[in-house]
C-alpha cells in the first residue's frame, strides 16, 4: 500500500506541474512601452497672471531709451487734463541731445527720480507722471519681473465680477520708483524767493515740497505694472481685478504631451518608437509649455511616434510637473 502512495504522488506532480506564480496585470517590465504619441502642431502662449485693484491717478514712470547725461527741463504746468504730451526732460550723448522724454497727454508730471545732469543708463526711471483718470494696477514679485520685461505689449484685465476680459493699455515702466522731487519755481525777476508762490499748500512727508502749481511729489513704489482700459469699460475704484500678460508666444508649433519628454527646459529627450516597437532616443531642444503640452523646436520633423513615458535620465530625479521632469 505505501508503494502505491508513493507512485500515485509522484504521478499527480507529473501531471500538474509545479505551480507558478500569477502575474501582476497592472505591472510592466522597466523600458516597456505603455502608450505612444503622435507629434502634433498648435499654437502656445505663456502667460503671467497679476493680481490688481482698480485706482484712481495712479502713478507710473519713465524711463530714458539710451544712456547719456539727463537734463530736466522747465516747464508751464498744464491747467486741467493735458491733452497732449509734455516735454520735461533731454538725454545728451556727448554734446548732442539723444533722447527727449515726454509725459504723455491725459498725466501730469509728478517728479524727478534722478538728479539733474545725472548719468543714466538705457531703462533708468527718470520720471515720474500721474495719470488723470482711473487705472488698474498691479504689485509684481521679482521673479515675474523679467519674464514680463519686454512682454508688455499683449496685456489683457478683467474686473472681479464685473466687465472682462478687455485689453489693458500699458503705462510706462514696471520698474521700481523712488520718491518723485519737484524743484520749486525759480523766482519772478522783484519776487522775494523765500515766499512761496500764491495757491501751494504743505506737501506729504518725505521732506519734499509742492512744485509748480502745487503739485505734490510721487511716493516710492516697488514694482508694478500700471495699465488704462478702454474709454468704454466701467470702473469702479477699489474693485479687485487680475491682469494677464502674455510672455511669449509660438504659432503653429511642434508639441509633444509633457510626460514623453526628459530633460529641463531647454534641452531634453524623447523616445521616437520605430518598426516593431523599438526604441531610439533622441534629443531635442524645448520651448514653450502650457504644463500639458511643450514645444519641439528642433530634433523632430514631425512625423515621429514616440513613447509616453519618456526616456529616463541617469542620475535624474523626479521634480513635478515640470516639462520633461524624469
Amino acid at each position: 500500500m505505501s508503494g502505491l502512495a508513493v507512485v500515485t504522488a509522484v504521478a499527480t506532480t507529473a501531471c500538474g506541474g509545479p505551480e507558478k506564480p500569477e502575474a501582476n496585470p497592472e505591472l510592466a517590465p522597466r523600458g516597456t512601452t505603455v502608450t505612444t504619441a503622435k507629434v502634433t502642431r498648435q499654437s502656445l502662449t505663456n502667460k503671467v497672471s497679476l493680481t490688481g485693484k482698480v485706482a484712481m491717478n495712479p502713478v507710473f514712470g519713465l524711463t530714458t531709451p539710451v544712456n547719456g547725461e539727463i537734463r530736466y527741463l522747465e516747464f508751464e504746468p498744464p491747467k486741467g487734463t493735458p491733452t497732449k504730451s509734455t516735454k520735461v526732460a533731454e538725454v545728451y550723448s556727448g554734446k548732442r541731445v539723444a533722447s527727449t522724454i515726454s509725459v504723455p497727454a491725459k498725466a501730469t508730471f509728478a517728479g524727478r527720480l534722478v538728479e539733474d545732469r545725472a548719468s543714466v543708463t538705457s531703462g533708468m526711471p527718470v520720471v515720474s507722471a500721474r495719470h488723470a483718470g482711473y487705472g488698474i494696477v498691479a504689485e509684481i514679485e521679482g521673479d515675474q519681473a523679467y519674464k514680463m520685461s519686454g512682454a508688455l505689449s499683449s496685456v489683457e484685465a478683467q474686473i472681479t465680477n464685473g466687465p472682462g476680459p478687455f485689453p489693458c493699455s500699458v503705462l510706462g515702466t514696471i520698474a521700481a520708483m523712488p520718491a518723485g522731487s519737484i524743484p520749486e519755481p525759480e523766482p519772478k525777476p522783484g519776487e522775494d524767493p523765500k515766499t512761496p508762490p500764491s495757491g501751494t499748500k504743505p506737501g506729504p512727508g518725505q521732506g519734499t515740497k509742492p512744485g509748480a502749481g502745487g503739485t505734490t511729489p510721487s511716493e516710492p513704489t516697488g514694482l508694478r505694472l500700471v495699465c488704462t482700459a478702454p474709454g468704454d469699460v466701467k470702473m469702479i475704484n477699489g474693485s479687485a481685478a487680475t491682469i494677464e500678460v502674455v510672455t511669449d508666444r509660438s504659432t503653429n508649433a511642434l508639441v509633444l504631451p509633457v510626460e514623453a519628454v526628459a530633460g529641463t527646459s531647454g534641452r531634453g529627450k524623447v523616445d521616437v518608437v520605430g518598426a516593431g516597437g523599438a526604441r531610439r532616443t533622441v534629443e531635442v531642444e524645448l520651448g514653450l509649455t502650457d504644463g500639458k503640452v511643450v514645444e519641439i523646436k528642433s530634433g523632430l520633423t514631425g512625423d515621429e511616434t514616440v513613447a509616453v513615458p519618456g526616456p529616463n535620465l541617469p542620475g535624474g530625479k523626479a521634480s513635478g510637473s515640470s516639462p520633461g521632469s524624469r
